[in-house]
């Protein structure tokens, strides 16, 4: 088994900036896609944004309008999303997954094949 630990949540004001981290350790190397996941209200999942492990390739959400980015540092075996301009309808708690088949896009928009969830972390926008 493997372990996903977020960091990097916290206060921030509207229109600043995050930088959410997802560590991964254990047994990852069959991991083929990372994933970032909004927790609604409801208790449900949302994806947000997704990355292919070995080509890079990215997947996001019409929702983000360019505001976010997903990255990776194979060193470090961390994944991160940048958030920029954030506003009070990011609030929440954000949370990170890994899949071990298909494309980005199904992992995100579907939610298929998911390993293993993270615990989350939480995001606040408030002035």
């Amino acid at each position: 088994q493997w372990h996903l630990v977020e960091s990097g949540g916290g206060l921030v004001q509207p229109g600043g900036s995050l930088r959410l981290s997802c560590a991964v350790s254990g047994a990852t190397f069959y991991h083929y896609n990372i994933g970032w996941f909004y927790q609604t209200p409801g208790g449900g999942r949302l994806g947000l944004a997704c990355i292919g492990r070995r080509d890079n390739t990215t997947y996001y959400t019409d929702s983000l309008k360019g505001r976010f980015t997903i990255s990776q540092d194979d060193a470090k075996n961390t994944v991160y999303l940048q958030m920029t301009s954030l506003k009070s309808s990011d609030t929440g708690v954000y949370v990170c997954a890994t899949s071990g088949w298909g494309s980005v896009q199904r992992m995100c928009v579907q939610m298929i094949d998911i390993d293993s969830w993270g615990q989350g972390t939480q995001v606040t926008v408030s002035s």
